[in-house]
């Protein structure tokens, strides 16, 4: 079932269009909207930009156009000159890092040696507590780079309306260089010094899996936690998201980030008014798509499309791409790889020549790292939708190019906040002590018969048992659902509700300020008021 939702879009692209110069009309509906509003005032010409810098410039354009909406929104006897100063002063403390820890501590090696390990912990908000945000290992990891995740994190909440201010968290080692041995030790000398800090804990900040990291570590950092700084807290296991099922997990969270981005996609392609504008039919059906990066956001996302209809032709890794025009199967792709440890020299597959980002397909999903999409790509990525699995894959100079080029960005803050909304499930369940369902598994399940029961009856006294008893046989649907939501379902079903109903408000955000297809300064304009009105209504203390 196709939606059209947005008959202001293109009537809004038209307006702008009228009021602009003879020499905008000349230009395509976004590249006109793009002069109108100044944006490319805020792109890096050189396109390298500090990833924070790069953060901030895109919250600085949402906050651009937000701020009269904001200032007319004050309900307080103030002068006009007064609330702006008011909701300038809020923006600027929305922006910045609050807390920024830098750790080093040694470890004692399999072979005797030691070596210092560095790891870092940024809390960019604390409007909503606690902190949330992933842990990863790499050895890219750097205090901008966490500072940005972290920013990035507390304005994805904000857009998804799950509860927490964002953080992040990332350790400089190359995994695969360390035994499990040495990795347990790292991790949980790494919740040791969280924990003296006060930087974790089930209220104050709560760590998740990220990059190279899983349950595993989740598990050893919640036993960590749980057994020292933690040992009198009830909620002792809510300090950290991600953990396996035994230890506090929740069903859904390993596929949570991919099944988010399917969703995110899902809302966006079954609507007409945007997919006329690409010039694309509405659905998945006939649809091919490209994925970078084929970790744990790139494998579930594949296998989500495909259950759907659409077909993967490409999948690009760090150590080599693999190309197939008839499309590939992720659970034959995923075996292989974890039989090879690589994706290349998959069956029914050639090597990619070139950047697999520049390939042919419709749908193009970064699932790797940040800053892959730049100026010097962003003209021959030859995909309608670019679908952002990947944390800031995308610059802002490629941003400008993309819209320029009639290309719908489905921005990172959105698309990939499905690994947040499930973790977010994940700590209130903890907090309660109890997995969703048990409570009305029963209850629900019991009721579905009484009432295919109570129709069969009531079929009987009208109609008599003549002919014996009237059968009454459920849809497979209903079938289905006859015994009640399981944990997982109830997840589903909450994933899917949280992501439709965010695709809607950034939907609406784009109309009502005439964006076009600039989705990431919606989302970011929909975060921005959301921060923006719970610092405001709290008020600010010791000022």
């Amino acid at each position: 079932m196709y939606r059209y939702f947005g008959q202001l879009l293109s009537r809004g692209a038209g307006a702008v269009r009228a009021s602009g110069s003879a020499a905008d009309s000349a230009l395509p509906a976004s590249a006109a909207l793009l002069r109108c509003r100044g944006y490319s005032q805020a792109v890096d010409q050189d396109d390298d930009p500090n990833f924070f810098t790069m953060v901030e410039g895109f919250f600085d354009r949402g906050a651009a156009i937000v701020e009269d909406k904001l200032v007319e929104g004050l309900k307080t006897r103030e002068s006009p000159e007064q609330k702006r100063k008011r909701v300038r002063g809020i923006l600027r403390i929305i922006k910045p890092c609050n807390h920024v820890l830098s750790v080093s501590f040694p470890i004692k090696r399999d072979n005797g040696e030691w070596e210092v390990i560095d790891g870092y912990r940024a809390q960019h908000s604390q409007h909503r507590t606690p902190c949330k945000g992933g842990i990863r290992y790499s050895t890219d990891v750097s205090v901008d780079e966490v500072k940005a995740l972290a920013s990035l994190m507390t304005y994805k909440c904000a857009v998804v309306d799950v509860p927490f201010g964002g953080a992040k968290a990332g350790v400089k080692i190359n995994p695969k260089k360390y035994s499990d041995n040495e990795l347990e030790k790292i991790t949980r000398r790494f919740t040791i010094e969280l924990a003296k800090k006060g930087f974790i804990g089930p209220g104050i900040d709560v760590p998740a899996p990220d990059m190279s990291t899983g349950e595993r570590e989740m598990s050893w950092i919640a036993d960590t936690f749980a057994t020292t700084m933690g040992h009198y807290d009830i909620n002792a296991h809510a300090c950290v998201t991600g953990k396996p099922i035994s230890q506090g997990g929740i069903h859904g969270r390993i596929s949570a980030t991919g099944r988010g981005v399917f969703h995110g996609i899902e809302n966006f392609i079954n609507e007409a008014a945007y997919m006329s504008q690409l010039g694309m039919c509405p659905g998945f059906q006939d649809k091919t798509f490209v994925i970078q990066g084929f970790g744990n956001v790139g494998l579930h996302s594949m296998r989500y499309l495909h259950r759907f209809g659409a077909k993967c032709i490409g999948v690009g890794e760090m150590d080599g791409s693999i190309w197939n025009p008839k499309g590939m199967d992720p659970k034959e792709l995923e075996d292989y790889k974890l039989a090879n440890g690589t994706i290349v020299g998959f069956p029914d597959s050639t090597p990619y020549e070139g950047n697999i980002l520049e390939a042919d397909c419709d749908i193009l999903i970064p699932a790797a790292s940040e800053k892959q999409l730049t100026k010097s790509n962003a003209h021959k990525i030859k995909a309608k939708i670019v679908a952002e699995g990947a944390n800031g894959p995308t610059t802002p100079e490629a941003d400008r190019i993309f819209l320029e080029r009639n290309i719908m960005v489905i921005p990172d803050m959105y698309l990939n906040a499905g690994g947040v909304t499930v973790s977010y499930f994940e700590w209130l369940k903890n907090l309660n002590h109890v997995s969703y369902g048990r409570l009305t598994f029963k209850y629900e399940r019991d009721s579905n018969y009484h009432l295919l029961m109570s129709v069969q009856e009531s079929l009987e006294r009208k109609f008599g048992k003549h002919g014996g008893a009237i059968p009454i046989i459920p849809t497979s649907e209903f079938q289905a659902r006859i015994s009640g939501a399981s944990e997982k379902d109830i997840v589903h079903s909450g994933l899917a509700f949280t992501m439709e109903r965010s695709a809607r408000q950034i939907m609406r955000t784009a109309n009502k300020y005439n964006l076009g297809l600039d989705l990431r300064t919606a989302a970011y304009v929909n975060a921005i008021e959301k921060v923006f009105q719970v610092y405001n209504e709290a008020g600010l203390i010791f000022t």
